[in-house]
Formats: structure tokens, C-alpha cells, sequence
């Protein structure tokens, strides 16, 4: 195997990896929060963005991990009139996880991004969007705001993502 081929199959691990580690986090509040629900897939998540449209927020999947639902509440994500009637009872959760040791309580220390898209949702959802910060190693949950993230961070720096 070349040295090229090497790095090549590092990166792919690594790549991998790091998408199972957000998952991991992700699974872990979920099964914490009763109320929780991953967000649908397929068509159940065609319904849900398309009663959100309909309703005057067009938002992208990928602006949220889970839905909050109130305790009690089965939905059927396939059912669009139940999926428009339950909209302002859903509360919209996009969940980062950390798992290094220099975040500290409360998560000072924490380093992550808040996509356009996040940022979007939050702006048009407003109180329905919520950001959870979990640390996986502590367990700590902090259920917060994209604005209230951006009030508190002690840097910020922008990038342009693209894709050619």
C-alpha cells in the first residue's frame, strides 16, 4: 500500500469516526428526553417540511436532530393534517455533543459551529428551536438558544463552506 493510499484510508476512518461520535451524542440525549423523537426520515420528513412551508417557514432537515413533542403525544409524521395541527406544540432541537476534556461545566470551552441552516431555522422557529449542548463525558445537558449561544461565545470565527 502506498503512503498516498495510507493517508487516504486514515482520512476516511477519521471522517467516519467523527460522524459516529456526533451520532453517538445524539442517541444519548435522546434516550435521556422522554419527549424526544430523532427527526423523521423519508416521507414522514417530506409531511413535516412541507406543513412547515405551508404554514410560512421553509426550513432544511438538516437544521434539526430531534422534535420535542409534549409528554404524552404520538404523532404520525405521514398523517399531514395531524403534522400541521401539532406544529405550534413541536419544539425543534438541533443537539451538539461534546466529548473533550477541556470543556468545563456549563461548557466554557466548548468549540463548535452553528451552521446557516441552524441558524435559520432558529431565526424563523424562534422559542420552537433550541440548541442542546451535551458533554458525553460528564453527561451535562444544557437545553439553550442559538441567540443565546451568540451572546455568551467568546469568539466567534465565520467560513464559507462550497462545494465545487
Amino acid at each position: 500500500m502506498s503512503l498516498l493510499e495510507v493517508i487516504k484510508n486514515k482520512h476516511a476512518h477519521l471522517a467516519r469516526l467523527a460522524n459516529q461520535n456526533g451520532a453517538l451524542g445524539e442517541i444519548s440525549v435522546l434516550s435521556a428526553m422522554s419527549n424526544w423523537i430523532p427527526r423523521p426520515k423519508g416521507p414522514a420528513l417530506q409531511v413535516l417540511l412541507t406543513s412547515l412551508r405551508n404554514s410560512g417557514i421553509s426550513i432544511k432537515s438538516s437544521s434539526f436532530d430531534a422534535i420535542a413533542l409534549p409528554h404524552g403525544c404520538e404523532l404520525d409524521f405521514l398523517d399531514s393534517v395531524a403534522v400541521a395541527q401539532s406544529l405550534p406544540f413541536m419544539q425543534f432541537i438541533e443537539i451538539k455533543s461534546a466529548s473533550q476534556p477541556r470543556v468545563k461545566p456549563g461548557f466554557s470551552g466548548f468549540f463548535f459551529a452553528l451552521t446557516e441552516s441552524e441558524i435559520s431555522a432558529a431565526d424563523q422557529l424562534g422559542a420552537r428551536h433550541k440548541v442542546a449542548l451535551y458533554n458525553k463525558v460528564t453527561e451535562e445537558l444544557l437545553l439553550t438558544s442559538v441567540p443565546e449561544i451568540i451572546a455568551r461565545a467568546k469568539s466567534s470565527t465565520w467560513q464559507l463552506s462550497v462545494q465545487i
